[in-house]
């Protein structure tokens, strides 16, 4: 059968696009050729993610460049690509139910499309049904292993790194953070009031991480430990840990005022920070494994952190961040950490 060339496109390569950005591109590309009078496009994709719904990409025909846009809780699906597309022209959009869950393909015309071209754009959905079904299948993978394991770890699970031998050695500013008393805490407080306290706990410590480019690469019990891979420069990656560490005290400072305000206790915590190599890879047993960190590095970060409570401070600095800091750091001296043979240097943020 002698098919369109979109047609065709959709069914022959469609499925071999890497990624929703490229599908859309090239079918607009496709759909363009046969001279419909697009003015844009959007494609949107459900997404399975705790505060996520959905995935929008966008692309306009003025520059050939594709956005993505991001829906939340409350939003329809296909909003953003809505709101966007009106604003380019007369639209018209296919709603397509494939596992696991619906898309949305919608166009917007520099002029109102004719009944013909309003079929040949149905048409245009019912076809790009399955090799949207795999790049739904794709991005929900994607979206549902950096839920649980960060982006850069997703993406080299993803690559196909799950083998117990793979790995690479990394240099990072390493963070990790805990709750001081939790224990006790835990056995004196209802169980849904301290998953409430951790839930906002870990809020305050990813969301300044994340904000600053770092990646938490896990969660241990009440604990954390999140990474600032070198990107650029270690003077670079140590002064966004720095940032993160200050904005999580902020954030904490301002979260303990309102537990007192409503009758609860404050939630102390230790963060510390180091600057060194690890191990960025694979951990377990042959058939169950864990994408995490070691290394001295981690090692001398967690003990660290442990010497927070002894010295009444809720944040403490090694010298190897402190080398590389441009803001001011207080000196507290050179201490023995437990397995670690030789005296840190340590330092904390000022108090303001």
């Amino acid at each position: 059968m002698d098919l369109p060339a979109p047609l065709a496109w959709l069914v022959d390569d469609a499925g071999t696009s890497p990624s929703p950005e490229r599908f859309l591109a090239d079918l607009s590309d496709h759909l363009l050729a046969t001279g419909l009078p697009l003015a844009g496009s959007a494609l949107t994709l459900a997404a399975p993610h705790p505060i996520i719904t959905q995935h929008s990409w966008l692309w306009r025909v003025k520059t050939g460049a594709v956005t993505e846009a991001l829906g939340f809780a409350g939003t329809t699906l296909g909003q953003a690509g809505r709101d966007w597309l009106g604003g380019l022209g007369p639209t018209c959009e296919a709603t397509i139910g494939i596992a696991p869950g619906n898309s949305v393909l919608a166009w917007a015309g520099t002029r109102p499309f004719t009944a013909s071209e309003t079929e040949s754009l149905r048409e245009i959905a019912r076809f790009a049904a399955a090799p949207l079904a795999g790049l739904a299948a794709r991005t929900t993978l994607s979206t549902m292993l950096e839920a649980y394991l960060g982006r850069r770890s997703a993406a080299r699970v993803q690559a196909g790194a799950l083998s117990r031998n793979s790995g690479e050695t990394i240099r990072a500013a390493l963070l990790c953070a805990d709750l001081r008393d939790f224990t006790a805490l835990s056995e004196a407080t209802e169980p849904t009031v301290m998953i409430a306290a951790l839930d906002a706990w870990f809020d305050r410590v990813a969301g300044a991480v994340h904000a600053f480019g770092g990646e938490v690469l896990k969660f241990m019990g009440d604990g954390v430990l999140a990474i600032f891979p070198v990107s650029g420069s270690p003077k670079e990656a140590c002064e966004a840990a720095l940032q993160a560490v200050a904005a999580i005290r902020a954030g904490m400072a301002h979260l303990d005022a309102t537990r007192v305000n409503q009758g609860l206790p404050p939630l102390p915590f230790g963060a510390a920070l180091h600057f060194g190599d690890m191990l960025w890879g694979n951990i377990g047993a042959a058939d169950r494994l864990d994408f995490t960190a070691i290394g001295p590095a981690v090692n001398l970060v967690s003990r660290l952190e442990g010497l927070c409570k002894p010295l009444g401070r809720n944040i403490l600095i090694s010298g190897s961040v402190a080398a590389e800091a441009t803001m001011p750091l207080l000196s507290l001296g050179d201490y023995e950490l437990r397995g670690i043979a030789l005296p840190c240097q340590v330092f904390t943020l000022p108090e303001r």
